[in-house]
């Protein structure tokens, strides 16, 4: 089960809609166990796991046991249920780490398995498993993605220079982890606030991951993102959704859609977008994972909104001062 769940790490970021899922085929023919097939969900989502696995396992699957990070999926949607193609495969035993909350499944899948005579067991490895799966998890029963919220702090806890100037706070190192993780996740998440003050680009910019880089998604009520930026620019490249307010300016939301900026609209009483209803314009675009690496604004509005499930604290030993501005 632990290395099933590394392999369904690898999809992380790269399958949503679904599950980032990982599946590993043993058999045991009288000595040691032997792997005889490893898979992980497919970028987009397709091929699950279970198949890719079985794929790779062909005729040794026959007696076999499945280890599985997510319960297989019984439905036919746009590929038929893996539970059948489990059973075809001749497998003996499932073991499967969590019961999926997806209503079309929610235990179903177990149950064709156990009535074609498979023998399954249920919770092995199931606390790794509910992280592993945070974002489908949070998705199927909140409606709206898992939000983590990354943060650069320095000695004082200021998270920048007073006046928005640029200050480094962290290094190499955590540039790197940071790019990591936005790999790792469906979108990522900032504010007009940090596009105007800093014109990110938001990718993922290690080596060979470019291809990994998260949906761009940024906060902006009024449409004052610039169509030269580094954003509106790549977009085309690297998708940038703005979530802007229903009443905001159709020239500016028109000069973006020309750059192939994608605009999405959410209630933004008092020219504020409402947090909890972004999520869940997110969420119902198959968002599972988010990353919120804005600026101390949108973080706070996320923490006062208790819409954070984890958060990334990246503490520097430099000192920026008492005019720095506050990290929230």
């Amino acid at each position: 089960m632990s290395l099933a769940l590394a392999l369904g790490r690898r999809g992380l970021g790269n399958t949503w809609p679904n599950p980032a899922v990982g599946a590993v085929i043993v058999r045991r023919d009288g000595g040691a166990p032997v792997v005889v097939g490893r898979g992980w969900t497919q970028a987009g989502g397709r091929p699950h796991a279970e198949i890719e696995a079985l794929r790779r396992a062909g005729a040794a699957a026959r007696g076999a046991t499945l280890y599985v990070t997510l319960e297989p999926c019984s439905h036919h949607g746009k590929s038929p249920p893996c539970a059948d193609a489990i059973v075809a495969a001749g497998i003996a035993r499932v073991v499967s780490a969590l019961e999926d909350p997806n209503p079309e499944v929610a235990g179903q899948g177990h149950a064709r398995l156990r009535a074609a005579g498979l023998a399954v067991e249920v919770g092995l490895g199931a606390q790794e498993a509910r992280r592993a799966h945070a974002g489908h998890i949070r998705r199927i029963v909140d409606g709206r993605p898992h939000v983590t919220l990354k943060l650069a702090l320095s000695a004082d806890r200021k998270a920048g220079a007073a006046g928005r100037r640029p200050v480094a706070i962290t290094g190499e190192a955590v540039r790197a982890r940071v790019h990591r993780m936005r790999a790792m996740n469906d979108a990522i998440l900032i504010g007009i606030g940090t596009a105007l003050a800093d014109d990110p680009q938001l990718t993922c910019r290690l080596p060979g991951m470019e291809k990994f880089s998260p949906v761009r998604v940024v906060l902006d009520a009024h449409l004052r993102l610039p169509v030269n930026g580094a954003l509106a620019t790549s977009a085309n490249a690297t998708p940038v959704w703005v979530v802007t307010a229903p009443e905001a300016s159709p020239e500016a939301a028109r000069a973006l859609h020309d750059r192939g900026v994608e605009l999405l609209h959410a209630p933004a009483p008092a020219g504020r977008l409402d947090i909890a209803a972004v999520l869940r314009l997110l969420a119902e675009r198959g968002i599972t994972r988010l990353m919120v690496e804005g600026g101390p604004m949108v973080a706070a509005a996320f923490v006062a909104a208790d819409l954070v499930d984890a958060a990334a604290l990246f503490h520097s030993s430099r000192a920026i001062g008492a005019d720095g501005i506050d990290a929230l």
